[in-house]
């Protein structure tokens, strides 16, 4: 009796087991839902991310823009887009990582009815609104006509292709829409939620007017009269005064929190990049002082071996056994030359002069020997599309690798160039002249590297806006002065960089050793738009005029480069 009762009891709890498996089978360790605000914190960091990182499967506008160039695998230096599937990788961060979290970070917090925290509700949407118009803005700039009023719904795989301007158009609209909302009377975001303005309502107010001022001068050249009411409205609503302002995003010092250029230059052990070629002696030629805060590591080069030396009056030319064969040259009247002393590097003075073989040097400090070996030792970047030595070339300064450096995307100083372009234009309600937003730019550009020597810069006659504006080949030809400038200030920005240099069309650029395009104008669109939604991307690629890298998107109409 007593086993009987023992087999009924065991069969009892079996049963009971069984009607809770479901239970045993939940995975108490993870969530089961996500709040709206952990969504948007993930989309800010994956928007951040995508826009700061090196890493050539992500984002390759600093090779593109020659800031920097590869040491090795040339590929994306000389344009090649398809090998890594870049287009894939951008168009699958944006859509997926960024503007999907945002969507359904706004749906949950629109649903939070919680009497404590609902009151935030509107300006967490706000800010939301005007972050995903801002990754809109970005794709509209990337790609040309793009899904967006089919985009981001789950059940329909395969999304049509939106006219380019009609969606900009629109988004100009949210964006004004949005920051209308704001209330800094009301609630937000936490500090630990928003890692660029910490919630704070006024600061997501002049990010969004910074946004649409950028907007509307995007469409200065092919709709002028939006271009003029979009800027002059966000102009009276107010935009980023200082670079306190900075859209930026907060690092932390640790991985996985940390900048992407620490992780792709510093904790990769890689040496992937050095200086290009062209920022590095754009700088020498224009002797600007930001060259030691962008760039860091000198390089000595030698000039080759002493056969004589002669003077004449305070003129000193010294002759050298071989042909001076570096490329480039030093530049005359800014590099140096050195002999190697016993306490290091003395300086011979600034060279005045170069031939095939000599050097000239004005009031030199020391004559050298024959068969000393004189050297320069000098900043040097690498040839734009060809493999370019770690060790010979100079590389990028250590701010840029620290794990903690903000990721900026929006600034102060693309404000200042964008009201001096507004100016320079003419017909925007903008009080001042270019001259002085074009002055203010530069200064905030040294500003925020803790750059000297401004003073002496904006004097340099090379740099003055009205001797370089009466020097200047370009038509108009505040397009070569201001973009050129423009594209100094923008260093490291990546995207908003290659808009500038795409809307202005300078600086002329060089063209890379094996370059297999133009100069990219747009991104192709993802291989797999191709091949999965090949009716949505045919008539999307028709509608811009074809799928190629040249081609120019509905707001860029001039292309000044001879490549």
């Amino acid at each position: 009796m007593k086993k009987l009762i023992l087999i009924l009891t065991a069969a009892v709890m079996t049963v009971s087991c069984s009607d809770n498996l479901e239970e045993l089978n939940q995975n108490i360790k993870d969530p089961t839902a996500v709040s709206g605000e952990s969504l948007f914190s993930s989309a800010q960091k994956q928007l951040a991310d995508q826009f700061v990182t090196p890493n050539v499967n992500l984002n390759n506008n600093r090779l593109w823009v020659q800031y920097l160039q590869e040491t090795t695998y040339t590929d994306e230096s000389n344009y090649d887009q398809v090998t890594r599937a870049i287009p894939d990788n951008h168009w699958r961060e944006m859509y997926r990582d960024v503007l999907k979290n945002l969507d359904e970070a706004s749906q949950i917090i629109a649903a939070n009815e919680d009497p404590i925290t609902s009151e935030a509700n509107e300006n967490k949407l706000a800010i939301i609104e005007i972050l995903t118009v801002f990754s809109y803005s970005n794709l509209v700039e990337t790609y040309g006509d793009i899904p967006y009023t089919e985009a981001l719904d789950i059940e329909n795989l395969l999304p049509k292709y939106d006219d380019a301007k009609t969606v900009y158009l629109d988004l100009i609209v949210r964006l004004t829409a949005a920051q209308g909302k704001l209330n800094a009377s009301n609630g937000s975001f936490t500090a630990s939620q928003d890692l660029i303005y910490g919630g704070d309502v006024d600061q997501w107010r002049k990010f969004a007017n910074s946004l649409k001022l950028r907007m509307g001068m995007v469409l200065a050249d092919v709709d002028p009269g939006v271009s003029t009411t979009t800027v002059n409205s966000a102009l009276e609503a107010g935009v980023f005064q200082s670079n306190a302002d900075n859209g930026s995003y907060k690092y932390s010092a640790a991985a996985p929190n940390n900048n992407p250029m620490n992780d792709n230059l510093i904790l990769s052990g890689r040496k992937d990049y050095v200086a290009a070629r062209t920022i590095i002696e754009k700088m020498k030629e224009l002797d600007d002082p930001r060259i030691e805060k962008y760039f860091a590591g000198k390089v000595d080069l030698q000039l080759g071996e002493v056969v004589s030396v002669s003077t004449s009056g305070t003129t000193t030319t010294i002759t050298f056994k071989d042909n001076i064969g570096l490329d480039p040259l030093p530049v005359v009247g800014v590099d140096e030359a050195y002999l190697q002393g016993p306490d290091g590097r003395i300086s011979l003075g600034v060279i005045t002069a170069m031939g095939e073989k000599t050097i000239d040097i004005e009031n030199i400090t020391q004559m050298p020997a024959i068969e000393d070996i004189v050297t320069v030792y000098l900043y040097k970047g690498g040839s734009i599309g060809k493999p370019s030595p770690y060790a010979g070339n100079v590389k990028v300064n250590a701010r840029l690798t620290d794990p903690t450096e903000p990721g900026v995307l929006l600034s102060f100083v693309e404000v200042e160039f964008l009201k001096a372009e507004a100016a320079a234009r003419g017909g925007y309600n903008i009080a001042g002249n270019a001259k002085e937003y074009y002055d203010a730019a530069i200064t905030a550009s040294f500003e925020f590297w803790d750059a000297e020597g401004l003073s002496d810069y904006l004097a340099n006659p090379l740099v003055d806006y009205d001797t370089a504006i009466a020097n200047s080949t370009s038509d108009p030809k505040w397009k070569e002065v201001i973009g050129t400038q423009a594209w100094l200030g923008l260093y490291n920005r990546t995207f908003a960089a290659w808009l500038s240099v795409r809307r202005l069309d300078y600086p002329i650029l060089t063209k890379p050793a094996s370059a297999e395009s133009g100069f990219p104008v747009r991104y192709t669109y993802p291989a797999q738009e191709q091949t999965l939604n090949t009716t949505s991307y045919n008539a999307a690629a028709t509608a811009i005029g074809g799928d190629t890298p040249e081609t120019r998107l509905f707001w860029d109409k001039f292309y000044t480069f001879d490549f």
